[in-house]
């Protein structure tokens, strides 16, 4: 029985070894380019568009949903802040530190979005 249980386990972590998630240390991935803004639209059908953006230390990033449902913004990092977005209503948080922030709306958790934080004074100086 003792070799029973030592296979499965054993099949059980090669089945999650070879799994074609997103990266590591990435919740899910998001596809696309980084655009520069710290606005991001929640446009009828489901999604934040842009899906990633990139920012600097300190910006304020603004949610508006033009959707007909009400959606909320998910921080998926340490903060775990989350923020309403009823129909026409809009959010707004301060991104502080550099980094890659992942984000969901927790009622529609196929909704994701990526913020990438970079700080260009120390990257340039």
């Amino acid at each position: 029985m003792r070799l029973f249980g030592t296979a499965i386990l054993a099949f059980a972590l090669v089945a999650v070894s070879c799994s074609d998630g997103p990266a590591t240390g990435a919740p899910f991935d998001v596809p696309g380019d980084p655009v520069a803004t710290d606005h991001v639209d929640l446009p009828r059908s489901y999604r934040f568009e842009p899906a990633v953006i990139r920012i600097e230390p300190g910006t304020e990033v603004t949610w508006t949903n033009t959707d007909d449902f009400p959606h909320t913004v998910h921080l998926l990092d340490a903060s775990d802040v989350t923020k309403d977005l009823p129909i026409g209503g809009s959010a707004s948080i301060v991104i502080s530190d550099a980094g890659t922030i992942y984000y969901e709306c927790s009622i529609h958790p196929q909704m994701h979005g990526k913020i990438i934080v970079t700080d260009t004074a120390a990257a340039s100086g």
